[in-house]
């Protein structure tokens, strides 16, 4: 571990110190690097210091383990530390110690016997320190492995692992699914959580969020159970303040999780009722969206997405997009792994599924974290298939969220790379004009990225951007005027163009009448090609210099070149 943290801590030095943002890169790549620098940084801050005291404390109870007379307050500190504060941590500990008496064959060596008498002595302690525990409690948690619990000897019924908490091992009274989709007691996950830990317990993966979503399903699981064998059913603490909660009666959420088991079921038909029926009432009213969610039924619609059913698929993309109206659920969705599977029913699922994952996305990317997800996990290139090959509504539909993932800047180069550009200029000179407003909509903020402005300067926007701002809607006008804002800083030979075509009419009409946008947007135009017309003003009447002179100059530098 040390000599990982001094890896981690010479890279992030190492990236620290370079002056990135003076090279000539992309915007892409410096928030790249700026990302991982972030990374390392967080990274360095996780590892633990390690603990002298802990370690002098710990080695003087070993060495003592024979000594009656020991500090309680070191014995506080060990059990706090070492966090044994109950029956259950200390039968843990006890069974890792029969665990290693085992593996030496029967035969405990000092060493052993020394660390179980320290143990004794911090269970001790805790008994003395806590009389609550009484001897019930202590016989039930002594159980190791290989020794037969209390409870078998009277015949209870075994409880399924399945509804046991991975971490308490216990019988769960709230079970709630994490962003792994692995399911826990809520106030063992929670303590799990506040402990500073980002990893799930059983799987070690990192948690991409701590938002917790309840498990209706397992929870009536359990108590139908309990009911069958005779157990008492887990009374469930009260809801989380913050937890969103629906309106809909008992009888309603009955519907909804005889519902959700029909989608685990085995028989395609089966899957195929529940999906339609789940994405109809997501698509009725609130209430039902946060019954739906709740019940956990989002993971194992994300299941469904890969599904070789096209029927199931798209009722399953639908579903999700109806349950992604609700705010709560957005981010829920995405810690549930859905964008993979969603970009999976864009690029092979039917027209109308692959309609639906496109608004699906849009609903998803109005969270700013999700844009630079749905980024990475390929969504754009489908998009840009959909928005050349799909019928109306699907255009739309990619349009938009088109549009709103390349707000982020990261998402911008792989739109033109994806060839949006060709399409979006296609769009624009269609006879019907039924994409106009979202094709001028996305050029002026692809514009602002150096890619983006080569690529529409290359592919003979500017006539067809002069044409709108004389004869388009003012919204239209003023996108079209943000787009030539871009190309002509720094090209004269748009500069050039937009002067021969005629655009100085239509621009002081556009100052004069135009949106406030569109009149900002005209006015820094103007300012450009009269700052151009200046420039060339003055290069006309200055003197020629003598050749003797010319030849006496140095060649320009690198510098120079790269300037111009």
């Amino acid at each position: 571990m040390n000599k990982f943290h001094q890896v981690t801590t010479q890279l992030e030095q190492a990236l620290g110190g370079v002056h990135y943002e003076e090279l000539d890169i992309s915007d892409e790549v410096k928030e790249q690097v700026e990302l991982v620098l972030s990374q390392f940084q967080r990274a360095k801050g996780r590892v633990d210091t390690p603990d002298a005291e802990l370690r002098e404390d710990l080695l003087s109870l070993y060495r003592k383990s024979n000594d009656p007379a020991i500090d309680p307050a070191v014995l506080r500190k060990l059990v706090k530390k070492l966090q044994l504060t109950g029956l259950y941590d200390l039968t843990q500990e006890s069974c890792a110690l029969h665990d290693m008496v085992t593996a030496t064959g029967e035969d405990p060596e000092e060493r052993i016997e020394k660390m179980s008498l320290v143990l004794r002595k911090i269970k001790g302690f805790v008994l003395t320190e806590t009389p609550e525990i009484d001897s019930s409690s202590r016989e039930k948690s002594s159980t190791c492995s290989g020794q037969a619990s209390i409870e078998a000897t009277h015949k209870a019924p075994v409880i399924p692992d399945d509804f046991r908490c991975p971490i308490s091992l216990e019988l769960m009274k709230d079970p709630v699914i994490v962003s792994s989709g692995q399911t826990y007691e809520r106030s063992s996950i929670e303590k799990w959580l506040e402990a500073g830990h980002s990893t799930c317990p059983k799987t070690q993966q990192v948690l991409t969020s701590n938002v917790v979503t309840p498990n209706y399903v397992l929870r009536s699981l359990i108590a139908q159970w309990c009911e069958m064998n005779g157990v008492e059913s887990p009374k469930r603490p009260g809801s989380s303040p913050n937890k969103s909660t629906s309106a809909c009666t008992p009888a309603e959420h009955s519907t909804i999780e005889n519902l959700l088991r029909k989608l685990t079921s085995g028989s395609p038909e089966d899957r195929l009722s529940a999906t339609g029926e789940i994405r109809l009432l997501a698509k009725r009213n609130a209430d039902n969206r946060v019954a739906i969610a709740e019940a956990g039924a989002i993971p194992l619609l994300v299941d469904l997405l890969s599904t070789p059913d096209s029927r199931i698929q798209e009722h399953a993309v639908t579903a999700l997009l109806n349950l992604s109206i609700c705010e709560d659920n957005k981010r829920s969705i995405v810690t549930s792994g859905a964008v993979p599977g969603i970009v999976h029913v864009l690029k092979k699922g039917s027209m109308e599924a692959r309609e639906n994952a496109a608004a699906a996305l849009f609903s998803l990317s109005v969270i700013d974290e999700n844009k630079v997800i749905i980024g990475t996990f390929g969504a754009i290139p489908p998009l840009v298939t959909l928005l050349s090959d799909g019928t109306q509504r699907g255009k739309k539909d990619a349009a938009t969220a088109l549009f709103n993932l390349c707000i982020y800047q990261g998402n911008k180069g792989k739109a033109v790379r994806a060839g949006v550009v060709v399409t979006l200029m296609g769009l624009l000179m269609e006879p019907q004009g039924g994409m106009i407003d979202e094709a001028l909509a996305i050029l002026a903020i692809l514009s602002s990225h150096p890619e983006g402005k080569t690529t529409i300067g290359a592919a003979g926007a500017v006539p067809v951007l002069v044409n709108v701002i004389t004869n388009g809607s003012p919204r239209n006008k003023e996108n079209a005027a943000a787009v030539l804002v871009h190309l002509c800083s720094g090209d004269q030979h748009h500069l050039v163009d937009v002067q021969e075509l005629g655009i100085m009419g239509p621009l002081v009409d556009l100052v004069q009448n135009g949106t406030e946008r569109g009149r900002r947007k005209a006015t820094q135009l103007l300012e450009r090609i009269n700052r151009y017309a200046e420039q060339q003003k003055q290069a006309q009447t200055e003197p020629e210099a003598p050749i003797h002179n010319q030849l006496s100059q140095s060649p320009p530098s690198s510098t120079d070149v790269l300037e111009c």
